[in-house]
C-alpha cells in the first residue's frame, strides 16, 4: 500500500481529506500539533507533528516518512483572522518547503490553492471576471495575502515539479461547506444578495474536495497520469449549481447592474437561466474524470458524521 504524507490533516477540510484516502493508502498526517501518543488512530492514519514553515522541519519530516506522495493541505485558511504578513508568510514558506521535500523524496504533489487566487473576495470592490464561467487560464490578480500567499503557493509548487522532475496539482475549491452545516443556506447569505457577491455565490460541499483530491493523487501515482512528471495543473473545485439556485446571470445582473461587454460569455456553457456556478470545472473532469456530486438541495441539511481519525 502506498504511503501518502498529508498535511494539515487535522483541520476542518483537511480530515475529510485524509478519511477519504485512508481508505486506499498509509495515511501520514502531519500538523502543528500531535493528538497525543495515548490516541487510538483510525485504520491506516499515524500522526507526526512539525512547524512546516520551518524549513528543516519540513525537509526532515518528509525525510523521515519517505512518502510515495504528498497532499498539501496545511495553511491560514481564511484572510482576517490572522495578521497579514503571518497569513502570507506562513502559507508561501510551507508550500515553498513542503513542495521542496516532496520534490527532493520523488513524491507527486496535490496540494490546495483557492479561488481566492483569482482576487476576486477580498478585493474592493469585487472585480467582474473577464470570463464566465471562469476557467483556470483566467489572470491570478489578488490583493490580499491570502489569495497571494495561494499564487505563491502555485508557484513554488510548479517550480519543484520543473526542478524535480515531478508533477504537482494545485487544487482550487471555493467556499467549502460541510454536510448539515452549509453556511451559505443561512437566513442571513441568502437574504442578502451582496453576501456572496465577491465569490459570485460559489461553493463545494467538503466530500467532492477530497474525492477530487483522491481522483488527482490516483492519476499521479497511476501508469499513465493525465499531468507528466515535470508539470503543474491547476483545477477548478466548485459545485455545478450556486449556493442561492437562481440564474448566475441574473444574479449577477442584479448585483453588478449588467455584465460588461468586455466579460467573455460562453453561451455554450452559461445559458440564460442557467443556475450553475461561475467557475469551470471540465479541467478536472478531462484530467482526472471528477465531477461535483453534492449540491446544497441535498446536503444543507444533510445528517452526515465527520470523520474521526482518532479516539481519545
Amino acid at each position: 500500500m502506498d504511503t501518502v504524507l498529508v498535511t494539515g490533516g487535522r483541520g476542518a477540510s483537511g480530515r475529510w481529506v485524509a478519511d477519504r484516502l485512508a481508505g486506499g493508502y498509509d495515511v501520514v498526517v502531519v500538523d502543528y500539533d500531535h493528538p497525543g501518543l495515548g490516541v487510538d488512530p483510525a485504520p491506516n492514519v499515524s500522526f507526526r507533528a512539525a512547524d512546516l514553515a520551518e524549513r528543516d522541519q519540513a525537509l526532515d519530516i518528509v525525510a523521515a516518512v519517505d512518502p510515495d506522495a504528498v497532499v498539501h493541505w496545511a495553511a491560514i485558511p481564511v484572510a482576517g483572522t490572522h495578521p497579514e504578513g503571518r497569513v502570507f508568510e506562513t502559507n508561501a514558506l510551507a508550500a515553498k518547503h513542503v513542495c521542496d521535500a516532496a520534490g527532493r523524496a520523488d513524491a507527486p504533489v496535490v496540494q490546495a490553492s483557492s479561488d481566492g487566487a483569482y482576487g476576486f473576495f477580498f478585493a474592493d470592490p469585487t472585480p467582474f471576471p473577464d470570463e464566465l464561467p471562469v476557467t483556470e487560464a483566467h489572470p491570478l490578480r489578488p490583493e490580499d495575502p491570502y489569495g497571494l500567499s495561494k499564487v505563491t503557493a502555485e508557484a513554488a509548487a510548479g517550480a519543484a515539479a520543473r526542478r524535480h522532475d515531478v508533477p504537482a496539482v494545485s487544487v482550487r475549491p471555493s467556499w467549502i461547506q460541510y454536510p448539515g452545516e452549509y453556511a451559505c443556506r443561512t437566513d442571513e447569505y441568502v437574504g442578502d444578495l451582496g453576501a456572496g457577491a465577491g465569490n459570485f455565490w460559489s461553493y463545494v460541499d467538503v466530500r467532492d474536495v477530497a474525492d477530487l483530491v483522491a481522483a488527482a493523487l490516483a492519476d499521479l501515482l497511476g501508469d499513465d497520469p493525465a499531468v507528466d512528471p515535470g508539470t503543474h495543473e491547476a483545477v477548478n473545485c466548485v459545485a455545478a449549481d450556486n449556493a442561492l439556485g437562481r440564474p448566475l446571470l441574473d444574479l449577477l445582473r442584479e448585483s453588478y447592474g449588467e455584465v460588461p461587454d468586455d466579460c467573455a460569455v460562453d453561451a455554450d456553457a452559461l445559458a440564460e437561466g442557467d443556475d450553475r456556478g461561475a467557475y469551470a470545472i471540465e479541467k478536472a473532469s478531462r484530467l482526472f474524470g471528477w465531477t461535483p456530486s453534492r449540491s446544497w438541495r441535498d446536503a444543507a441539511d444533510a445528517a452526515v458524521a465527520g470523520p474521526t481519525l482518532f479516539e481519545e
